[in-house]
């Protein structure tokens, strides 16, 4: 992975609401065929620099090498799967995964073969190649969250990022999804983020982990991180020696 290309990169990166900054001087380097889980407490700015790296709200400061880009641009470069169920009743598997293919279809709206091809790979990625014509709404959480990483790749992006993809999922859909995202990071080349709260996931699973707490962002290996005890200040209590006995 030492040779693999720069996908993705913050400089000097500050994210926030409004006046309010939540994290500043954000600096990392993403690489194709990477993924990467970003962990830290409630209340570090997990979600808003997701949310500033996905164009969903504006930086408030510096950049990354996706800043600038018109919403079209964005959309093909970078895919992002939100933890929130959508589709309304009467969607099908197929038509939920062909959202992605939106930013690329003809002013019609209409799908090509070339389009078709696509859903149907990234269907088959996912392992529901056989449930096109099942209706969303009444797969399993398991199943929707995978028809929304389906969808993902239909956009044919670069970099996907992920918002608690593990959500509300029992434990052998967790193992899954992440196995899943892995081989797909792997296999495609795509970076992948995720920002999770399965800390015991993350530090098996990714390449680097996105440590994102009050103290600042660092990106590192899990080793290193353990090592040099970055999740104590982080997270505020040595979470892997922590005693249940009052």
């Amino acid at each position: 992975m030492n040779d693999s290309k720069i996908s993705l990169w913050a400089k000097d990166l500050t994210v926030g609401y409004g006046k309010k900054v939540v994290q500043e001087g954000i600096c990392f380097e993403l690489k194709e065929g990477e993924m990467v889980c970003m962990l830290g407490p409630n209340g570090g700015g997990k979600s808003t620099l997701l949310r500033t790296l996905a164009g969903l709200q504006p930086a408030l400061g510096g950049q990354t090498s996706l800043s600038g880009l018109t919403k079209t641009e964005l959309s093909r470069q970078l895919a992002i799967v939100l933890t929130e169920k959508e589709a309304a009743d009467n969607t099908t598997v197929y038509d939920v995964a062909a959202m992605g293919r939106y930013p690329y279809t003809s002013f019609l709206g209409g799908l090509t073969d070339e389009d078709r091809k696509i859903i149907d790979t990234a269907l088959g990625e996912v392992g529901l190649q056989d449930y096109a014509t099942r209706q969303f709404v009444s797969l399993s959480d398991g199943e929707l969250q995978r028809v929304l990483i389906a969808k993902a790749l239909t956009q044919t992006t670069p970099v996907i990022l992920l918002d608690e993809p593990t959500a509300h999922l029992d434990l052998p859909s967790r193992l899954k999804v992440m196995q899943l995202l892995k081989r797909l990071a792997t296999e495609q080349k795509k970076t992948i983020i995720i920002s999770t709260h399965e800390l015991d996931l993350a530090l098996h699973t990714a390449d680097r982990i996105l440590l994102v707490s009050k103290s600042g962002v660092r990106l590192d290996t899990a080793e290193n991180l353990i090592k040099t005890d970055a999740f104590t200040p982080a997270f505020g209590m040595d979470i892997f020696n922590y005693s249940f006995n009052r």
